[in-house]
């Protein structure tokens, strides 16, 4: 018959590893400090990197043609059936305030939070009905299950490798019932294959540690804490020269000649288009739980 080593759980020595064990413990403490130094130098690479962008930026993610592509193909969609009015929203890494705009315009009480400082000054300049927070998407500081819905918008793949646990902490501040709407761009598209390339020659416009969200992994890491009301796959020719003018330097004046008919071309392309030809995705999940 064999016999089974079991841990210290009542004072006593029953065998096996020692929970209160130093060395397990310093090696766990090892571990921490170095996982809490690798988010840090990720995120001071990419807060450098929009702190240089951030006037360009402003300039073309923010002229009255990207937003209305982002009311059409981005915020409608992520907030669909959601009721803003009165609910606290954190707008994560919020730039400045593109999205925040929209909430405001519901109804909600939206707080901006943003790790560059240059993106703070506008947000608080462009949105000055919210509360502006900068800070850290990995450790915000903010109260457990406290927020109605959080949103991030092309945010995520700015924190790779550590997505997840940017998720974790979505997933911390949210109350039970509350929702993570969000926009990123997506690994496994063909698309996905030129912007690898793309990301690795342009070394001006994106940093060595960012990278397309990997969806399905995602789900099944948190299929047990969400529900997936919406995952919505687009992005095409608008996503590429309306939204994206910095990216392909094309100049702001340019833009008003040509958007309304890529615009419609996106719309009419989304009606057949799945993950395999797509830019990004749009997704609504709510917290499991009472709501």
């Amino acid at each position: 018959m064999c016999s089974r080593r079991t841990h210290r759980i009542d004072g006593r020595d029953h065998g096996g590893p020692q929970l209160n064990d130093r060395d397990s413990f310093e090696t766990d403490e090892r571990i921490r400090d170095e996982r809490a130094r690798h988010q840090h130098s990720a995120e001071e690479k990419q807060s450098r990197h929009q702190d240089r962008l951030a006037e360009e930026y402003e300039r073309h993610y923010s002229d009255p043609l990207s937003m209305a592509y982002r009311l059409r193909f981005f915020n409608e969609p992520m907030m669909a059936g959601i009721d803003l009015r009165g609910q606290r929203v954190l707008d994560a890494m919020c730039g400045g305030g593109q999205m925040t705009g929209y909430l405001l315009g519901g109804g909600a009480r939206v707080t901006g939070l943003d790790i560059s400082e240059e993106a703070i000054e506008h947000f608080r300049k462009n949105c000055p009905q919210a509360q502006a927070v900068l800070g850290s998407i990995l450790d915000t500081g903010l109260e457990d299950d406290s927020y109605d819905c959080v949103t991030v918008v092309g945010g995520l793949h700015h924190v790779h490798p550590h997505v997840n646990a940017a998720i974790d902490e979505v997933y911390r501040i949210l109350r039970p019932g509350g929702y993570f709407c969000f926009m990123e761009p997506h690994s496994g598209s063909v698309p996905d294959i030129v912007r690898r390339i793309w990301y690795r020659v342009d070394r001006r416009m994106f940093e060595d540690n960012e990278q397309a969200i990997d969806v399905p992994e995602i789900q099944t890491q948190n299929a047990d804490r969400f529900e997936f009301l919406i995952m919505r796959y687009g992005g095409s020719i608008g996503y590429l020269l309306v939204l994206n003018s910095l990216v392909f330097r094309i100049p702001l004046g340019w833009k008003r000649h040509y958007s309304p008919l890529c615009m419609g071309l996106e719309e009419a392309l989304g009606r057949v288009q799945g993950p395999r030809f797509s830019c990004f995705v749009v997704g609504q999940w709510r917290k499991r739980g009472a709501g």
